[in-house]
């Protein structure tokens, strides 16, 4: 009795009666089919034949261009290996499957036909999709223009990623053709996938920078790039980080994640360098010499080499009229930049001191107040002038405290 509950609550079991039923069925209709469609089937497997022969002849073509080039990474080469990974069981069922209808199969081998064709293609297409996403990559990674540096480590890490998540999807998509319910699978694979990410989310945010450098190309190999306040040579990209060497030196290393976050300046994808100058003129330069001085400063920049773009008054400063220039060394490297800015400086002084121009530097006055409350001046104050010498031939003038007017015994008239 207790055997019977436990076999009961197991499930129930299909009777081996059943299956021998089945089975000669399948065989029964099969053999019927044979009798009566033997022409039907002799054309669809010469049909069959032929495209499985035309299918090897296209996947020994991808061989061929594989071999001719291995080490190609261009897009006729991907798609190449791809079609060299093309499998004998998914061109022999293309090839049943084409001519299944033809033949007037019954429809118990037409379901069997189905599938196996759907689980060969299915299967097949991420193998191909597998290729092609990998191609993609090292075409981005390993091609001449982009010195094939960056993530060279990690192409392991990318194939598994890649390949897990593509054959699970073709599982998926496998079992729901068999009628299974992959609702709880699908649910399952997505919160083992969130779980993952939040577990490693800052490894997979910087590998994914990684492939934004890749494909977007904000920098390669040997880029002179500045971000924030810091600056240098790109010597590696890598799966986690980008490493840049600067110019005092050292090597300096940040996150790729971190990197994109900032704005990033390519000095070497420069077509120019821009230069300024900011001269302050003394307040007390001729009117005349100042309405020159765009033209003067555009002679200067042009004797030098340089391309002279504008020149003009800027503002009134504290002690200085500021007039700007702006010119452009074509020449993107920082070397030539430095010395166009040194000759094209010293030029300009040469100039100046030549037409008497003075540029304008920093000056204070103070003022300190005397005891009686005036104020004691920050220079000497002029003497008064001096007194002429007395000309012997003219009588000498009468001095005043001495006149007969000035005597207190004067009266003020001779009459008395």
């Amino acid at each position: 009795m207790t055997t019977n509950n436990s076999a009961a609550a197991a499930g129930p079991i299909i009777p081996q009666a059943e299956i021998d039923t089945q089975v000669q069925t399948l065989i029964s209709s099969s053999y019927v089919w044979f009798q009566t469609h033997w022409l039907q089937i002799i054309i669809a497997a010469a049909i069959g034949t032929g495209i499985f022969l035309a299918l090897h002849a296209a996947r020994r073509l991808g061989e061929k261009l594989c071999r001719h080039d291995a080490g190609a990474t261009g897009w006729g080469t991907i798609f190449g290996r791809a079609i060299a990974k093309t499998g004998n069981f998914f061109i022999i069922m293309v090839a049943v499957r084409l001519v299944e209808g033809y033949s007037g199969a019954p429809s118990q081998v037409a379901a069997t036909i189905n599938f196996l064709f759907t689980v060969a293609a299915v299967f097949q297409a991420a193998i191909w999709a597998r290729e092609i996403i990998l191609g993609a990559v090292r075409h981005r990674t390993e091609s001449e223009n982009y010195s094939g540096e960056a993530l060279g480590s990690a192409m392991g890490i990318i194939r598994l990623l890649v390949t897990f998540a593509l054959f699970a999807i073709a599982l998926v998509v496998v079992l729901d053709n068999l009628g299974v319910n992959v609702t709880g699978l699908v649910a399952g694979l997505g919160v083992g996938g969130i779980a993952i990410g939040l577990a490693a989310q800052g490894i997979f945010a910087d590998l994914f920078a990684a492939l934004a450098i890749i494909f977007d190309r904000p920098f390669r190999r040997g880029d002179v790039v500045s971000y924030d306040t810091s600056g240098g040579t790109v010597e590696a990209i890598g799966l986690k980080s980008t490493r840049i060497r600067a110019v005092t030196g050292e090597e300096r290393i940040i996150s790729n994640k971190n990197l994109l976050d900032k704005e990033i300046l390519n000095n070497t994808r420069r077509e120019y360098r821009r230069i300024k100058f900011t001269l302050g003129l003394v307040q007390w330069t001729p009117m005349e010499k100042m309405e020159a001085l765009p033209g003067m400063l555009q002679e200067v920049v042009e004797s030098c080499g340089q391309t002279f773009v504008r020149a003009g008054f800027m503002q009134f400063g504290t002690s200085s009229y500021d007039f700007d220039l702006e010119f452009d060394s074509m020449d993107a490297a920082f070397a030539p930049f430095f010395e166009a800015r040194h000759k094209v400086g010293l030029a300009i002084i040469k100039r100046f001191n030549a037409e008497g121009i003075e540029l304008a530097y920093p000056t204070q006055t103070e003022f300190t107040a005397a005891p009686e409350g005036g104020m004691v001046l920050p220079y000497a104050e002029a003497a008064p002038p001096a007194r002429p010498a007395h000309d012997p031939a003219e009588p000498a003038p009468q001095d005043a405290s001495n006149s007969v007017e000035n005597h207190p015994g004067f009266e003020g008239s001779s009459e008395n």
